[in-house]
């Protein structure tokens, strides 16, 4: 698969919440980088992807926009905005490594402002 091809499916994925279909995208020795720290393999990336698709990205609820997707290479890069009940995402933006139809490496950062009131203490 090509680079293009690996996203789109990835997108796919994301839009309809399935956590599985988003692993596959994930060569075993993949790595992503996050504010939240790095994980390494599928396995370690599986709690992300959970609460991508409950909390910030839930199918059904959430709308989301590309602003802008560059693909050069092995490599796509794209910059985009959600919005579900749950929070807002006013810039989200990721950069994909793609090698023999696998994603070997992710970056992503969003700023991400929660709609649900925290419980106090």
């Amino acid at each position: 698969m090509t680079p293009a091809e690996v996203f789109e499916h990835h997108g796919q994925a994301v839009d309809a919440g399935d956590v599985e279909e988003i692993l596959r995208d994930y060569a075993e020795d993949s790595v992503l980088l996050t504010p939240e720290g790095v994980f390494r393999g599928p396995r370690a990336m599986r709690p992300v992807f959970e609460r991508l698709v409950t909390e910030l990205l839930p199918p059904g609820e959430s709308r989301f926009e590309m602003e802008q997707m560059a693909i050069e290479g092995d490599l796509v890069y794209i910059v985009w905005n959600s919005s579900s009940p749950r929070a807002e995402v006013s810039l989200g933006t990721d950069t994909f490594v793609v090698r023999e139809g696998k994603i070997v490496a992710q970056t992503w950062t969003a700023r991400i402002v929660s709609k649900t009131p925290r419980a106090t203490r």
